[in-house]
């Protein structure tokens, strides 16, 4: 990353911290695609019981995760049901329709949150004309809604509801590291709802590579083959592995940091005649600006910090996002929102 610049376009630009590096490189390593790769043995063996499940596997991306647990739970001409500003709808390529061959039942949420009651008319009857509801996916923390939480009380309500219907969950939650530090729920409290839970290594908690899928043995098993299949088995991954490792042993606890960049930024920018942020949604380390009000198109908006030194991205028609992250400092946050202010906000 140019030092000139401060980058808020995701918690993904992050690099390897020098203790990362030289566990990546001092990192036993095996063949993954036998079984054999110790680094990655013990990360999944980690990571299963963290969050409670009997298995997990390493995989590249945590697109890669969800679309595992998609092609694990459904069949050919399934439906699963998303929020509308979901990941897995927006982001991740059709790749449901044309990997697992089944189709997205959407339900706008109220902030990223889909409600038990929502669940009930999406739910497909027997008849055989019409697809068999085979998944309900959530995402926690929800990126597109800038980072909010879902209440576990909710997600209790939404799997009681699953359970008496016979439909599988399964949980996107990359950034559930970030809802662990900011309410104090541990991620094996909100996974116990879940048949399936992706988990990301490389946003907030800055490793270079990697995501896991956790769930049952069975699972597991069947999600290795897709892997495989998909392309992504990979061989000395240790290396990589070694990186989320220390990972999950050192930047978890720091992302409380990252949680109070956020707030100071849209705290600044809630204060600008043409910008809004809905500060009840800054929940963690994501901020979303409607710049409705500014008269610029995203991409104008875009070119303008870039501009000016401050790189961010696009959320949204009329939207832009900020992603607070340990490649920034606050005094560089603080430097980005008034860029922010003074260039589109008065």
């Amino acid at each position: 990353m140019n030092p000139e610049l401060i980058d808020l376009r995701s918690d993904t630009i992050t690099r390897p911290t020098p203790g990362m590096r030289k566990a990546m490189a001092e990192a036993d390593v095996g063949d993954d695609v036998f079984g054999e790769d110790p680094t990655v043995n013990l990360l999944q063996r980690k990571v299963a019981e963290l969050l409670g499940k009997p298995a997990a596997l390493y995989v590249p991306s945590g697109s890669m995760s969800n679309q595992l647990a998609i092609k694990s739970q459904t069949l050919p001409g399934d439906e699963i049901i998303v929020e509308q500003d979901a990941h897995i709808f927006h982001y991740e390529t059709a790749a449901p329709s044309m990997l697992s061959g089944v189709q997205m039942y959407v339900v706008p949420g109220e902030h990223g949150i889909m409600r038990a009651e929502q669940l009930a008319p999406t739910v497909r009857s027997a008849a055989y004309y019409l697809p068999r509801t085979a998944l309900i996916c959530l995402e926690n923390t929800h990126n597109r809604a800038g980072g909010t939480i879902y209440p576990l009380e909710e997600i209790q309500r939404i799997r009681d509801f699953a359970k008496a219907v016979g439909v599988k969950m399964h949980l996107d939650g990359a950034r559930l590291w970030n809802a662990w530090v900011a309410t104090g729920i541990h991620p094996r409290e909100y996974a116990q709802y879940f048949d399936s839970v992706s988990v990301c290594f490389s946003k907030g908690l800055g490793a270079p590579v990697g995501s896991a899928l956790v769930g049952s043995e069975e699972l597991i098993h069947r999600a290795r083959r897709f892997r495989k299949i998909f392309g992504g088995g990979m061989r000395q991954a240790g290396i990589i592995a070694a990186g989320a490792l220390y990972a999950l042993e050192h930047h978890i606890e720091r992302l409380h940091e990252d949680h109070e960049k956020a707030r100071v930024f849209a705290s600044r920018i809630a204060d600008t005649r043409h910008l809004r942020v809905d500060l009840e949604s800054v929940q963690t380390n994501i901020v979303i600006i409607d710049i409705a009000h500014t008269g610029k198109t995203t991409t104008d908006a875009l070119d303008l910090l870039a501009s000016n030194n401050v790189l961010m991205s696009d959320s949204g028609y009329t939207s832009i996002r900020a992603v607070t992250h340990m490649d920034v400092t606050m005094q560089q946050v603080r430097s980005a929102a008034d860029v922010l202010a003074t260039t589109l906000g008065d």
